[in-house]
């Protein structure tokens, strides 16, 4: 069969060319039919509003899935991962269109890159183009790019939960954030997992920002014996996880109005509180779905109206136990971090009081 010739989307006032239009990106389940590339790119430009308050002017890596999404495929999450039918890119591609803007980060190791920076919905649409089907964006925008605006409590559940446990628990979280004075929206992650967004003011650091997050799950579990805070996975039992080193310096989230590389095209999907609260599967909401829900206008199309301060989450952080916890892997050692070795393979006398190791 002939390869398809390349179409043009309409993309806001830009047309956007699409290569191998036809080209199968989801298989038919017995829920949705089959997702084509076009499909994927015309996907994005028709939540336009609610994608772009997602992604415009943050620095943003892309989840790219050139040959679609089948069982069995692997994404890459390092070096090691060479062959993986899916890669993060988080450098800006090679023969980006001149309309794509960029701006420059810093990685924890201190390396910098030119990262995307999306400013209009062309840019998510060649990102289409491109095989993406998640955007990673950071939690600052391109004017501060060290100082981020988002606070983002992810409730992740762990093996032997439901995404109904998720839901209690993120009931159990709107009631803190509103005693703290705070405004939070949810959405679902596209799994069974529950994000909650809070927009702060814009003048703490990263550490700052992952603190009130260590400070609110603190207070989570101490509210929900089904909720952990607990870092290595031997020791979370079948609870919710409250992952707050997704508050670290490159660490994202999957978007709101991002497709998830799940059968079925799932997208995490943007709700208000009453709506979360009568889901019933988080897999109804996908890519032939989700477009008509902005019809009636985006849940979250007031989120940019205030900013919080973290003051309230920064107090539970100095006020209940626990202190400093570990970082993720590629970090390098930070001040305060107790031993980076999962609980079951630490042998004190290989590890000084301040948590470093003693070589033998």
């Amino acid at each position: 069969m002939p390869k398809a010739a390349a179409v043009e989307v309409q993309a806001g006032d830009r047309t956007v060319r699409v290569s191998s239009p036809d080209r199968v990106i989801y298989e038919a389940t017995e829920r949705t039919g089959e997702v084509t590339k076009l499909m994927v790119a015309e996907y994005f430009a028709s939540v336009e509003d609610g994608l772009m308050r997602a992604l415009r002017d943050r620095p943003t890596a892309l989840e790219r899935w050139p040959s679609g999404v089948r069982e069995g495929m692997q994404l890459a999450t390092g070096r090691a991962d060479r062959d993986a039918d899916a890669f993060y890119q988080k450098r800006v591609p090679k023969g980006a269109p001149d309309y794509l803007e960029s701006v420059e980060i810093t990685f924890p190791s201190g390396r910098t890159a030119e990262e995307i920076c999306p400013t209009e919905i062309a840019v998510p649409v060649w990102c289409a183009h491109m095989g993406t089907l998640t955007f990673h964006p950071w939690p600052v925008r391109r004017d501060d790019v060290d100082h981020p605006d988002e606070l983002r409590i992810d409730l992740d559940p762990q093996p032997g939960t439901t995404f109904a446990d998720a839901q209690r628990v993120a009931g159990v979280a709107r009631e803190l954030l509103e005693e703290l004075g705070l405004g939070g929206f949810p959405k679902t992650s596209g799994n069974r997992g529950i994000h909650i967004y809070v927009r702060i003011e814009p003048r703490w650091e990263f550490t700052d920002v992952r603190h009130a997050a260590i400070g609110f799950g603190r207070e989570l579990a101490r509210r929900d014996a089904g909720v952990t805070m607990d870092w290595w996975k031997e020791e979370r039992g079948e609870r919710i996880f409250v992952d707050f080193n997704q508050n670290n310096r490159d660490r994202t989230i999957a978007s709101a109005y991002s497709l998830r590389p799940k059968p079925g095209a799932p997208v995490s999907t943007p709700m208000t509180w009453a709506e979360l609260a009568e889901v019933t599967d988080p897999r109804d909401f996908n890519l032939f779905t989700v477009p008509d829900r902005l019809a009636d206008g985006d849940p979250w199309a007031s989120i940019d109206d205030t900013a919080y301060s973290l003051e309230p989450l920064l107090r539970l952080w100095e006020e209940l136990p626990g202190g400093e916890m570990p970082f993720p892997p590629d970090y390098p050692k930070m001040p305060g971090e107790p031993p980076r070795v999962q609980p079951s393979k630490k042998v004190e006398a290989h590890w000084d009081a301040d948590g470093n190791r003693i070589e033998p």
